[in-house]
């Protein structure tokens, strides 16, 4: 509920009209107290109508039973006086009203000891008031033309706000007239809009308690700020704290929400994490639109479509290629802001990357649709897993090229194997004759990570094009290399990590790639030099993990510390942090709109993440012990899946809510009677161990399930198409007819 708190009555320093709730109870019957109602010798009126107006003196005896209940003696004894036509009590402090600039600066500075004085129950939540109090009173004293006192006040303040606001505070600190309020579009947008902030119940009375102590001046500083500013909601409980009896409540119950902080629509501050206590649940600003075109390769995309679209028209019902391409990849009205490109350079577009996003509209266009869990059924997917034989468990990472024309593998013995998928030629050996795969030696340790540079199908004839050309492989030799798949050699040895690393991305457009290794650091990289661009510093432990934003603004990173922190990669700054899994994290992935990221860990959950607000969405759980080991999503971002030790693929419905034990009818937004029957198959068949009771539970979410033979499967991918392609290594001392 929000906060209603009376501002002083212009009779008096306390007065108070309405209570914190923002409505008053409407008495049946007048009373008497104190010589406060009608005057003496009459008789009481009789009780009215309950939908009469309250005369002024009801609703004076109202505020002041109000005021002596909650214990605000000073409000209560200057509301008897006035009422009555009394004098104002001697110790009711009533100065007259001071001249010149409004003391913000001593107020703040008792406000602030105050919060460092607060009682531990109640300092974590009084101190987020500091924040809004701070900008508000330094926007009231710029308003009112004291340049002189809000440069004071800015720079004796402002220190302490660094560390979590310094993205605010460096749009902010040169707004020192009321003209630049209107040009500053954050100035303008905290004085158009409420601060919004929960509150507990005892810590707002804890609050107002404090408030009533004043003087005069201080107190009326303070209520019009929350009066015209702040949208106070008070709650039971902080759901925030982790130690408070809300989060105990919470736990297991991830798909409800704490209310956010802060002015909506706009995420002040950068804060490091939503879970540090330290900063609260200020999260930084964040970008996750798509990243503009090059306005020269959106010239030729169009052009090429528009060709395409006249020598083969749309079906009737079908949009058109040039329709696709403006609805994929120009901005529309409802798509949140992206990054800039001039934020990261990139190289100037070829014929190779036109040829590729024109075959991504392509494909986009005539895609297999997938809307998640429909009237019940699920959507008709498709998977193809390629199966490795003879590999005596020595694969270690496996990767399929964008193309999937080609897939690598690493292994233990230090060497990476290529193959063709379709098993056609890509080189030849020692003795000239074809092959269907290579291998590419360097490396002096175990391979960890693969990834190839992006590539796209195209139609027959003109594959050589946008062919696979580089795959990146990193190894416990503390090296990553870069290899020429036409010349197949290694071309470029990276060193700098300290120790092993553990896995490399390439960038969604090519170009730069990002690390992580056993230094506890994930650096940035890119192809042309040989050392790093940006470091990542944070984390507590090894670096097991990374990918990429699809925009390329943002990489993500997990570790051994059980947190997945993202990072921004046009500053190195850390933008969130996500706290949740109770184990190792093996398996990442960001959705294909931006908005969302999985992560799963090595006892077979999966956490969905909701990016803007830095929160967790919801658990997914079906997956066996031994850890989800790969993750991708749909092309609509609609449907996760995962692969993992347990030998199966699984598919999740991302809109679906995670409740557990509930059945609602078709097109309830929940899940639906028909579909229980086929989750509770698809769990039957895990095995003999979910006979026995041993087995996972399987979350609502689940789509379907496809079962390997005893495979573990190493790797997951969704094409532009929405296949499922899938890899792993056959063991046969695993398996069981």
């Amino acid at each position: 509920m929000s906060a209603n708190i009376p501002p002083p009555s212009p009779a008096g320093p306390r007065s108070a009209s309405v209570g914190p709730n923002g409505a008053l109870p409407t008495p049946t019957s007048t009373a008497v107290v104190n010589g406060v109602g009608p005057a003496a010798g009459t008789a009481a009126p009789a009780a009215t109508n309950s939908n009469a107006p309250l005369s002024q003196q009801n609703l004076n005896q109202i505020v002041i039973d109000y005021l002596s209940k909650k214990g605000y003696t000073r409000s209560e004894a200057v509301l008897r006086a006035e009422s009555s036509n009394q004098a104002i009590p001697n110790d009711v402090d009533s100065r007259p009203k001071e001249t010149g600039p409004p003391k913000y600066l001593d107020a703040y500075t008792r406000f602030e000891q105050w919060t460092k004085d607060a009682l531990e129950i109640y300092k974590p939540e009084v101190q987020r008031l500091l924040w809004p109090f701070f900008v508000y009173s330094f926007l009231d004293l710029v308003d009112q033309l004291y340049t002189r006192e809000a440069r004071t006040f800015w720079n004796k303040f402002q220190e302490q706000f660094r560390q979590v606001h310094e993205h605010d505070l460096r749009r902010l600190e040169h707004t020192m007239l009321p003209e630049h309020q209107e040009e500053n579009g954050l100035a303008k947008t905290y004085r158009e809009n409420r601060y919004r902030l929960p509150i507990t119940n005892a810590s707002f009375q804890y609050l107002m308690q404090f408030l009533e102590a004043l003087p005069v001046p201080w107190y009326k500083l303070f209520i019009q700020i929350i009066e015209r500013q702040m949208d106070i909601r008070q709650v039971a409980r902080a759901g925030d704290d982790n130690f408070s009896f809300e989060a105990i409540l919470r736990r297991g119950k991830e798909d409800q929400v704490v209310e956010d902080e802060g002015i909506p629509g706009h995420r002040p501050g950068n804060a490091i994490s939503s879970t540090d206590p330290s900063v609260g649940n200020t999260l930084a600003a964040l970008r996750l639109g798509k990243l503009p075109m090059e306005k020269e390769l959106e010239e030729d995309v169009r052009e090429d479509l528009t060709d395409l679209d006249l020598e083969t028209p749309a079906l009737p019902g079908e949009s058109s290629l040039l329709e696709t391409h403006e609805k994929v990849n120009i901005k529309q009205e409802d798509d949140e802001d992206g990054p800039n490109r001039t934020d990261i350079p990139y190289p100037v577009s070829t014929a190779r990357d036109v040829a590729m996003e024109v075959q991504k509209i392509r494909e986009n266009r005539d895609r297999l649709k997938l809307e998640g869990r429909t009237g019940g059924v699920g959507p008709g997917l498709s998977c193809v897993i390629y199966t490795f034989h003879n590999t005596k468990d020595h694969i270690t990472c496996m990767e399929f090229s964008s193309d999937n024309s080609l897939v690598a593998a690493g292994t233990d013995m230090s060497y990476i194997r290529v193959w063709s998928m379709e098993g056609t030629q890509i080189g030849v050996d020692d003795a000239g004759q074809p092959v269907n795969s290579k291998r590419l030696i360097g490396h002096s340790g175990p391979v960890h990570g693969l990834s190839f540079a992006p590539s796209s199908v195209q139609p027959p004839g003109q594959e050589a094009e946008t062919k696979p050309q580089w795959l990146l492989s990193s190894s416990a030799d503390g090296t990553i290399r870069l290899w020429n798949l036409t010349l197949w050699q290694c071309l470029v040895i990276y060193k700098g990590h300290v120790g092993p690393v553990w896995d490399v991305k390439f960038s969604p457009l090519g170009t730069y790639f990002v690390s992580g290794g056993m230094d506890k650091t994930a650096r940035l990289w890119i192809t042309s030099k040989a050392s790093a661009r940006r470091f990542f510093v944070g984390h507590d432990d090894d670096v097991d993990l990374v990918a990429w934003h699809p925009n390329t603004a943002y990489v993500f990173t997990a570790s051994c510390d059980k947190t997945v922190r993202m990072w921004s990669v046009s500053n190195g700054a850390p933008v969130r942090m996500f706290t949740g899994h109770n184990s190792p994290i093996t398996a990442l992935a960001c959705s294909r709109n931006g908005k969302l990221l999985a992560s799963g860990d090595d006892t077979g959950n999966i956490l969905l993440w909701d990016l803007a607000p830095g929160k967790l969405l919801k658990q997914l759980r079906g997956h066996g012990k031994g850890g989800i080991w790969s993750l991708s999503w749909g092309v609509e971002s609609t449907v996760l899946v995962s692969g993992g030790a347990d030998q199966t693929v699984r598919v999740w419905d991302v809109n679906l809510p995670a409740k557990e034990g509930s059945t609602v009818k078709p097109g309830d937004g929940g899940k639906p009677e028909g579909a229980a029957a086929a989750t509770a198959s698809v769990a039957a068949q895990a095995g003999a161990a979910k006979k026995k009771g041993k087995g996972p539970s399987v979350s609502a979410d689940q789509i379907s399930a496809f079962l390997t033979k005893k495979t573990p499967v190493q790797y997951v991918g969704v094409t532009n198409m929405n296949l499922i392609i899938a890899g792993g290594s056959f063991l046969p001392e695993n398996f069981v007819s």
